[in-house]
């Protein structure tokens, strides 16, 4: 568990884990399942800029991707859609300050953060649907009642560049304010064959505010607008085997101009009585992006036998208005509770446009959701605790398409569609935990999970909209938890079996792409530690292992046959992580006040695992090692940085599209080493 915070490690024991996993301040050790947190010290000094980085270095946290900033499909424990059908097909949700954002938003930077939490196991008693693997809960930093501001600046190879600022404090005896900005921005590590450049320069802008007011001595409000506005990504799909310096021969410019925004707009108010607490969060989530994505000719000749330049365009604008209302315990009570309501309404349109067929698709999706829960720990006696969790939900949606084509017979043809969904279903969870000591805590935990049904965001025609069916999944686990002043450990065997999620399928008869169905169980163990040798010196590491499978013949999918007995694709056996970090002060010299070194080394394995759920080949196994070395003194800290110190070309992902080209393998390869300088500056 990532957990120690290097710029502390002259304190002689281990700083305990507090996290809001289930909306309360609880330690760690008594959440009765598993929970790993890394906060915004270990964010910043292992270079992880944005929510994926993070989850990367999470053992049993799977991320599909193709680099780009809009098609993350995210597993934890082996459970999650095998191909996602739609941008709101996600198993994993993320929320940031008690604000559910869309499926997806694995974009979002780490920002002025305080801590990032990743719940593993279904989460949909507190945190609703499309929680069926697990679930993100990013805190970010509050306002402070006393001025406090720093500025950091890096710079390295490929152009990479960052400016960040955050300025913190009070206005009056009642408000305080707080302000947070990051610029980054890089040179692409493609090259475009064509001119020898860089593919896109992309560039990223962030900004949060928020104010603190005390209404009274017992009611606070909270309110926060921030906004996060990425240009020049690139959804990478190149052949493979990729060579030493991969490259494309895309038209330049052609992706400069992709972009995606993020807004958040919410208030939080809380009132405090004797023995409970009111929360009220009001939100407002704006995601919007516009994008072309695509084959060179050289991949799109070996995929359709056609080498010229494939290009499709896609464009969302969704909008969601939520309201969460609780009530719960207070931090210290001996007994955990909360109950609360949940209501949201999202509006999502998804247009698309085929650059070479001429064709085009406007889709417009509405959904309306309202939830109730509660959950309550209650103890048995003076060392079990009995946890049950329960949540239920009702979900009303609508599709509205218009599909136009180019048919040289009769010119423009264009076909109307729409859909309707409704869907009421339970999530829960049941707990048993039994404290062996003041210091170690055992449990076992039997939850469900359930991933909404919905509508297909590749439709073309109305027998693509069919509605899909939804996901659920039943998990057992059983596990420990130990801590002591400087050692702290964790581990945990689990099993998952996740019913109807989801593929993209393909009736070559029709013509129709669709949704279809897969079953999947999952076995696996986990064990996570943190240990502080020394005053200056602690080791953290994390070893994971799963055993995933496919346990139904699956027909008719895009790539070809799926077999009974086929792996979860992106999914490795083993997966482990090793950061060493030290800190040691040095005598004062060059007048420099209270120096101190300060570095941190950081190791990353990850196993083989299959491309795609035809499991047509593995990617490869790789090692990634990052390094941070700094030397600190009282308001200034300089280091240097290296990421993939190895040089290792490892792939994001892979896949062979068999219904055209049985032996064209497309992937991604990940960056690879990068160098450079930062400095920061406190106030």
């Amino acid at each position: 568990m990532e957990t120690t915070n290097t710029d502390s490690l002259s304190d002689t024991e281990l700083e305990v884990v507090v996290v809001t996993a289930r909306h309360s301040k609880e330690n760690a050790r008594d959440i009765p399942f598993s929970v790993n947190a890394i906060d915004g010290d270990t964010l910043q000094n292992r270079l992880l800029l944005n929510v994926e980085d993070a989850l990367r270095s999470v053992p049993g946290v799977d991320v599909y991707s193709s680099s780009g900033a809009v098609d993350a499909n995210i597993r934890i424990r082996g459970v999650g859609s095998l191909t996602q059908v739609n941008k709101d097909d996600g198993s994993v949700v993320v929320n940031i300050d008690g604000v559910s954002m869309p499926a997806g938003n694995v974009s979002l930077g780490t920002l002025d953060i305080d801590r990032l939490e990743i719940l593993k196991g279904p989460q949909g008693t507190l945190f609703g649907r499309n929680s069926e693997a697990g679930a993100i809960n990013i805190i970010t930093n509050k306002p402070t009642r006393d001025l406090e501001a720093y500025g950091r600046i890096e710079a390295g190879e490929q152009s990479q560049r960052l400016y960040e600022a955050v300025v913190s404090g009070p206005f009056s005896d009642s408000l305080s304010g707080r302000l947070a900005v990051r610029h980054t921005s890089e040179d692409h590590w493609i090259e475009n064959i064509t001119n020898g450049d860089p593919m896109t320069q992309p560039d990223a802008l962030a900004f949060r505010g928020s104010l603190l007011w005390d209404l009274s001595p017992d009611t606070s409000a909270l309110v926060i607008a921030e906004r996060q506005h990425q240009e020049g990504f690139l959804n990478l799909q190149l052949l493979q085997p990729f060579t030493d310096n991969p490259g494309s021969e895309h038209t330049p410019g052609v992706f400069d101009n992709n972009n995606k925004t993020i807004e958040r707009f919410s208030i939080e108010i809380n009132h405090q009585w004797n023995r409970s607490q009111l929360t009220a969060i009001t939100a407002l989530v704006n995601t919007d992006f516009d994008y072309l994505t695509g084959f060179d000719s050289t991949t799109a000749g070996a995929v359709f036998n056609f080498p010229v330049e494939y290009l499709r365009g896609d464009q969302q604008e969704e909008r969601t208005i939520s309201q969460d209302l609780r009530l719960s315990s207070l931090p210290e009570a001996t007994s955990f509770w909360v109950v609360g309501v949940n209501l949201s309404q999202a509006e999502r349109s998804f247009d698309s446009m085929d650059l070479i067929r001429s064709s085009s698709q406007d889709r417009d999706y509405d959904t309306d959701s309202q939830a109730v829960y509660g959950e309550l720990t209650l103890p048995l006696s003076d060392a079990i605790k009995f946890t049950a969790g329960l949540r239920y939900t009702r979900d009303s949606k609508t599709y509205v398409a218009e599909y136009t084509s180019f048919i040289p017979a009769i010119g423009e043809f264009v076909q109307q569609d729409q859909r309707n969904l409704d869907d009421n279903y339970a999530t829960g969870r049941l707990a048993l935990s039994y404290a062996v000591s003041d210091s170690t805590n055992i449990y076992t935990v039997a939850a469900r999970g359930y991933k909404a049904g919905g509508f297909n965001d590749f439709a073309t025609q109305p027998l693509d909209s069919l509605p899909y069916r939804p996901a659920k999944v039943d998990t057992l686990e059983v596990g420990f938890k130990s801590e002591s002043e400087r050692l702290r450990l964790e581990g945990a065997v689990f099993f998952n079996q996740a019913d109807d999620d989801h593929l993209i399928g393909f009736d070559f008869v029709t013509f129709a792409t669709n949704a279809v169905n897969a079953d999947t169980e999952t076995f696996g163990a986990e064990l996570e530690g943190s240990w502080l040798i020394t005053e200056g010196f602690s080791v953290a590491a994390g070893l994971s292992f799963l055993d995933t499978a496919i346990i139904n013949d699956v027909p008719g999918v895009s790539g070809g046959f799926v077999a009974a007995g086929n792996e979860v694709p992106d999914v490795p056996r083993w997966s482990t992580n090793l950061s060493l970090n030290f800190y040691r002060p040095l005598p004062d010299f060059m007048g420099l006040q209270a120096p101190a070194l300060n570095a941190s080394v950081n190791y990353r394995y990850v196993d083989e695992r299959p491309a795609d759920p035809q499991n047509h080949f593995d990617l490869t196994a790789y090692d990634k090692l990052d390094l941070r070395l700094a030397l600190q003194t009282e308001h200034i800290e300089v280091y240097l940085w290296a990421d993939n110190l190895l040089d290792e070309q490892y792939e994001l992902y892979g896949y062979v599209n068999s219904d055209f080209a049985p032996t064209a393998r497309i992937g991604a390869p990940a960056r690879d080493r990068l160098i450079g300088l930062g400095a920061i500056y406190t106030f």
